[in-house]
């Protein structure tokens, strides 16, 4: 089981500058940032690889910007190869979404190009390349984004903040696993990596007192890794918010699932001194011999001291506080839960050409799908697996149309119930996390099942054989991507453009 497609060569470049931890660059409305995108060296758990990083960091900088601000972006690439910046869940002009070929060429090696960027909606955001995401992303190119609130309370009280964005890597004893060169490998699964990385790093420590209150803004970049982020014993841990704003209510969660390009906000409490695991909990399945295992991924640590937090929070973090959006949040799930879908995405994939051996094993394997592929435990056949033989595809059953034959137009201000639908006779089933660029929805229903507690979202996992009911409100005007966000998916065709006038 080998890719039929050349390996993508690495450029060697020693004597590119050894990658610096982020730095976070609080702007202004109306500022200027330089960004590049360009080859630096990586240190990871003691091997040094040739990467890439945004201004010679890892992650990219963290940018502060306020709601309602704007501010312009001045890129360069200085990458051996093409590339653009998406800035992925800000609804902002479709002339800025950095999607090649729709508003904006792909930037080559040695070019420039401006974004002029706004912010109407506070909260966690990400930026990340749109060319060859399986690859520049995969190698480091991404950073944050915190909008800051203009509601001082859009969040409760906390003692300190982290923005961690979550990250996997795929290595073997020679180094970084190739990627291909004309074609994307790992398209069956994802290329699911097997170091894991907060935010860049191997070990992420944070050393906090006892009592103490954290506010966790957690980014997913990997290429196709869900998590299952939580805390040992001695901690709380509530959910506050997602993408887009913050929840109706803050909920109490013991751990808290965050597929590629969700983000959550989640508030921790550490009530006992000692030493307190940050982990990946999953349960895997072995797809030749039909068994389950367990798996758990020490993220991080956190060493919680003795001495007690000042000022004491366990009043306000002990209380689940009620957005102060609920009521429009609930009133609009009242008012469409239930409804039909106005339209329907189905979620498909065909398969040509594969290895006599991959197409055998996925023909018994399809009797039982698991319905979030939390490991990477076919490494052979989804190596072996490029997008000549994978077309993941967005299927829309009215029209019988495909990716991006697909034909959706919309005006300013329609509310429009979409349905995606993750169909499971087929071959090889798998979750998607389901991106709608420069727009905004709320999940209604999950499997019929309504939604209790909305929240603005721009990202939603489909579970392999279910269904996921979303509102869409489409408030930006111009052409805007719709797509799975597992890197590989993505390469292999699971995209559509629709049209808002």
């Amino acid at each position: 089981l080998r890719p039929p497609t050349p390996a993508m060569p690495l450029p060697d470049a020693p004597h590119a500058p050894l990658a610096q931890p982020r730095e976070v660059r609080r702007l202004r409305s109306g500022d200027t940032l330089d960004l590049a995108a360009g080859i630096v060296r990586r240190v990871v758990a003691g091997r040094e690889y040739t990467m890439f990083g945004f201004n010679g960091q890892y992650p990219g900088p963290l940018l502060m910007v306020p709601q309602g601000g704007e501010i312009t972006v001045r890129f360069r690439n200085e990458l051996p190869m093409p590339t653009t910046v998406h800035w992925h869940g800000l609804r902002q002009d479709a002339r800025m979404d950095g999607v090649p070929d729709l508003y904006q060429p792909a930037v080559e090696p040695g070019g420039r190009f401006v974004y002029t960027l706004r912010f109407p909606d506070g909260g966690i955001y990400w930026y990340h390349p749109h060319v060859r995401e399986d690859v520049q992303q995969d190698l480091g190119l991404y950073g944050n984004i915190f909008v800051k609130p203009a509601r001082a309370d859009a969040y409760g009280p906390a003692h300190r903040e982290e923005f961690l964005i979550l990250d996997d890597l795929l290595v073997d004893d020679e180094g970084l696993l190739p990627w291909g060169r004309d074609l994307p490998t790992h398209v069956l699964n994802g290329r699911f990596g097997n170091v894991m990385l907060v935010n860049g790093e191997t070990a992420w420590r944070a050393s906090v007192r006892r009592g103490d209150v954290v506010r966790l803004f957690l980014t997913n970049a990997s290429n196709t890794r869900t998590f299952n982020l939580g805390f040992g014993a001695g901690t709380r841990m509530k959910v506050v918010a997602s993408d887009l704003g913050t929840y109706a209510r803050e909920a109490w969660v013991e751990s808290v699932v965050i597929a590629p390009a969700e983000r959550y906000v989640v508030d921790v409490r550490f009530e006992r001194a000692g030493e307190v695991a940050m982990v990946n909990r999953v349960r895997a399945i072995d797809h030749l011999y039909a068994r389950f295992f367990d798996e758990v991924d020490t993220l991080g640590t956190v060493t919680v001291g003795t001495a007690p937090a000042s000022p004491d929070l366990a009043a306000p973090f002990g209380t689940l506080r009620r957005s102060a959006e609920a009521a429009e949040l609930d009133s609009l799930l009242a008012a469409h839960v239930g409804k039909p879908p106005e339209r329907t995405l189905e979620l498909r994939v065909t398969f040509t050409g594969l290895p006599f051996v991959s197409e055998r094993l996925m023909q018994s394997d399809s009797a039982y799908f698991n319905p979030v592929e939390w490991a990477g435990t076919m490494p052979g056949m989804n190596w072996a697996t490029t997008s000549a033989q994978a077309n993941w595809r967005l299927h829309d059953p009215a029209t019988g149309r495909d990716n991006m034959d697909v034909t959706w137009k919309f005006a300013v201000g329609e509310r429009v119930r979409v349905r995606l639908a993750n169909v499971r006779e087929v071959l090889h089933g798998m979750q998607h996390p389901i991106h709608l660029h420069g727009q905004r929805f709320l999940v209604l229903a999950v499997n019929g099942e309504p939604n209790r507690n909305p929240v603005w979202k721009d990202t939603v996992l489909v579970p392999t054989g279910a269904t996921v009911d979303v509102l869409v409100e489409f408030s930006n005007p111009g052409r805007w991507m719709v797509h799975c966000h597992i890197a590989e998916h993505l390469q292999a065709g699971m995209m559509t453009i629709f049209d808002v006038e």
